[in-house]
């Protein structure tokens, strides 16, 4: 049975023990710069109540939302491998109906369990963690989350994280506006069922480097 408190309580209690310190001397090599991608017209035109890490559960509902459960974390570092701390990180995405939070996007029925937002500020690891759901298609895109990163006095950066294996990447326009190869790879990541995961829960790593 499934325990929305319990679950949630559960993994923001692991947000304190789950980052680690990397030092500068294993970031050698000048990192490949995430490439830049479009915020697109979906942005929440209003926030909801809750904008913490959990879009799974939103406070008041006792039903989580439908899709797959999946723990998305990374680190923000900058081109040396330096960690980022005290960076905002934003992420939005469609429900499982293809749905974003925002009041013009209404070609289907939104998921009211879905947050559809959440936001996480980093600590000395520039490490952030979210708990959502694998993203779907939306009408002519390919699955994807959408990301804006704001360091400490710094402007904000948007970029998108696609799903490795996906066929409909193929031919995303957004995604293959990225020309360089390398960089463009470096927006696909695998989706991978956790171990053990009575619920087919998912993990993805997604690390996004700064100039």
């Amino acid at each position: 049975m499934f325990e929305p408190n319990y679950t949630r309580r559960r993994f923001i209690r692991s947000l304190g023990v789950a980052a680690f310190a990397l030092t500068p001397s294993a970031w050698s090599d000048e990192r490949l710069r995430t490439p830049w991608q479009t915020a697109g017209p979906f942005y929440p035109d209003r926030f909801p109540a809750d904008t913490d890490n959990d879009l799974i559960v939103v406070d008041g509902r006792r039903v989580p939302a439908a899709g797959q459960v999946t723990h998305l974390s990374g680190r923000i570092i900058d081109v040396r491998g330096h960690a980022m701390a005290a960076t905002v990180v934003e992420i939005w995405q469609v429900d499982s109906n293809g749905v974003y939070l925002h009041g013009a996007d209404r070609h289907a029925k939104r998921d009211a369990g879905f947050q559809g937002y959440g936001r996480f500020v980093t600590g000395p690891s520039g490490e952030y963690f979210f708990r959502t759901i694998k993203p779907v298609p939306y009408p002519g895109r390919t699955p994807h989350i959408h990301f804006k990163v704001t360091p400490k006095g710094r402007p904000a950066f948007t970029t998108q994280c696609y799903v490795k294996g996906e066929p409909l990447n193929a031919t995303d326009a957004v995604l293959n506006s990225v020309s360089d190869t390398n960089a463009r790879a470096a927006l696909i990541v695998p989706f991978s069922q956790i171990s053990g995961s009575n619920g087919g829960e998912l993990s993805a790593r997604f690390d996004i480097v700064l100039a």
